[in-house]
C-alpha cells in the first residue's frame, strides 16, 4: 500500500490497517512522502501519481488503484464486508467517481497546499543530482 504519510486522514486509515494487520505482514506500508521513496522499487509509481490517487501493488506486481485498493486492504485485515458491495461493477464505478472527487480535494481539505505546491516543495527537498 502506497500512502501519503503527511496526510492526517491517510495516517488514521494506515494506523487502523496496521493495528488490524497486527504484525502479520499481509500489507506492506510504503510512505511516498518519505525522503527515500523510490518509484523504481514500487511499480514505477511516481510521487506525483501516488499523490493523485491511492495505489497498491500486489505480490505478483499487479497495480491496483482507487476503491479497489481499499476493498483489497480491508479483505486482508478481515473487514472485507465494508467494501463488499464494490464487487458489483456499477457500485464500483459510482464509488470510484466519489473517490476521485475526494482524491482531487484531499490536500486542501486536510489543510495542506494543493498538489502543484506539494510537488514544488518536494523538488526543492531533493538533491540536484539530475534524478527526479
Amino acid at each position: 500500500m502506497l500512502y501519503d504519510g503527511d496526510c492526517p486522514l491517510c495516517m488514521r486509515e494506515v494506523e487502523m490497517l496496521q493495528r488490524r494487520d497486527a504484525g502479520k505482514g499481509r500489507i506492506a506500508f510504503v510512505d511516498v512522502a518519505a525522503p527515500g521513496y523510490d518509484p523504481a522499487q514500487h511499480g514505477g509509481i511516481s510521487f506525483e501519481a501516488a499523490m493523485e490517487r491511492i495505489h497498491a501493488i500486489e505480490a505478483d506486481g499487479t497495480i491496483l488503484t482507487d476503491v479497489e485498493v481499499f476493498r483489497r486492504l480491508y479483505e486482508e485485515v478481515g473487514l472485507g464486508w465494508v467494501y463488499a458491495t464494490t464487487k458489483n461493477p456499477t457500485v464500483l464505478g459510482f464509488a470510484n467517481k466519489l473517490y476521485s472527487v475526494w482524491a482531487r480535494y484531499r490536500l486542501p481539505l486536510t489543510g495542506r497546499p494543493d498538489l502543484a505546491q506539494v510537488l514544488e516543495q518536494k523538488k526543492q527537498c531533493r538533491p540536484s543530482d539530475g534524478s527526479a
